[in-house]
């Protein structure tokens, strides 16, 4: 088309260099995953911190009919023990029982 003539697509002309518009969009992105990285990095033993709180909740939760804590749901988390078995023993080592608090599973 001729320079002044009327374009169908008024912002073609800002799309119309694709390897440019490519490189631009990849150095956004790299742009972001370093912000967030930058936000991230003081509160990242926080959130670990944090996260492991709630494992360790949620397993006392899970278990506590077996360590003597009455547990409303218990028949119903009797479904999650496979596959919580592999967390169990960092647990109660977290907890601070050196053996397993449970007969019927030996992980020490």
């Amino acid at each position: 088309m001729e320079k002044g003539s009327f374009h169908s697509d008024p912002f073609s002309y800002i799309i119309s260099d694709k390897a440019g518009c490519n490189l631009m969009l990849d150095k956004l992105k790299t742009f972001v995953q370093f912000y967030e990285e930058v936000l991230n990095m003081p509160h990242r033993q926080e959130i670990a911190r944090e996260l492991r709180d709630e494992d360790d909740l949620f397993l006392l939760l899970l278990y506590s009919e077996m360590i003597g804590i009455p547990n409303p749901v218990y028949y119903y988390t009797l479904e999650l023990y496979p596959y919580m078995i592999e967390k169990f023993h960092d647990w109660h080592l977290r907890m601070g029982m050196d053996k397993s608090p449970m007969a019927g599973i030996r992980c020490c």
